[in-house]
């Protein structure tokens, strides 16, 4: 009976502290500091909740707008292969990602710079990626005007290390994938040789070993003499795939990740 009392009471004495609320409404537990947990003996354990890490939500909402606007062009496609020929077509792969990010700017800001209208690098020149492949590079656009990305993280074929250690650094460089990351590579793989982008729509899985993304013009075919890319939305890979894609020698990947700072464009100052 002891065993049972005590609980009650310390229950009882830890309702009391608590402030009342008006009838009919729900009580404030967001006000408790510490919780209390009873064992089968009665002793008691104060267990402080754990801070739930702060979300920005005008970037969370900037990137929700950027993955649908993927998602409407991909089920506008619908399997249909899109032209992808000239540096007008959208559905060039780098000309896609940048289309779903111009599309949605316009309602967001840096705070730090709250008057410049943000912009996204075009990809590096051949000439100035040397040693190295084109590809992988955006230019260097300070965040002052316009650029809200910074690099997350990098990874360049390391020709002083065996392929297997390159291999185990590529792995861990896509362990870092995040939901809303533009990711940029020069690749030699199933679908072809050079430049692709990408934009990840979920952090990377290490249940499942996978990441997911949207994309146009992985895949592709030609009609007529131009070609065509497909749009995919939500596709799937491990990231053993992804490394095998770009670990090649002069090759290498990106991520770039929009900065915490972003705000909506009505409210900077």
């Amino acid at each position: 009976m002891r065993k049972i009392l005590l609980p009650l009471l310390l229950l009882l004495l830890l309702t009391a502290a608590l402030p009342a609320t008006a009838e009919g409404t729900d009580e404030d537990w967001s006000l408790v500091d510490e919780l209390v947990l009873f064992s089968d003996d009665g002793t008691l354990t104060l267990l402080t909740p754990t801070e739930a890490p702060v979300v920005n939500a005008a970037r969370e909402d900037f990137i929700d707008r950027i993955i649908e606007n993927g998602r409407q062009l991909y089920e506008q496609a619908n399997g249909r292969a899109q032209r992808a020929q000239y540096a007008g077509d959208i559905y060039v792969c780098k000309n896609f990602t940048t289309y779903l990010f111009r599309q949605n700017r316009d309602d967001f800001r840096m705070a730090a710079y709250p008057d410049v209208t943000l912009v996204i690098p075009d990809n590096l020149p051949s000439a100035e990626c040397a040693p190295y492949y084109y590809g992988f590079w955006w230019k260097d656009v300070p965040a002052s005007e316009g650029n809200p990305f910074e690099v997350a993280a990098q990874f360049i074929y390391n020709s002083d290390l065996s392929k297997d250690e390159n291999m185990q650094l590529a792995l861990a460089f896509m362990k870092q994938v995040q939901r809303g990351d533009f990711f940029q590579m020069s690749a030699d793989y199933q679908y072809g040789v050079g430049a692709h982008s990408a934009i990840m729509i979920s952090d990377y899985d290490p249940e499942t070993n996978t990441v997911h993304w949207m994309d146009s013009n992985m895949l592709g075919k030609k009609i007529n003499g131009e070609r065509y890319g497909y749009v995919q939305y939500d596709a799937e890979k491990s990231i053993e795939w992804w490394a095998e894609a770009f670990c090649v020698k002069r090759r290498g990947a990106t991520l770039y990740r929009l900065r915490d700072d972003i705000v909506y464009a009505d409210e900077a100052q």
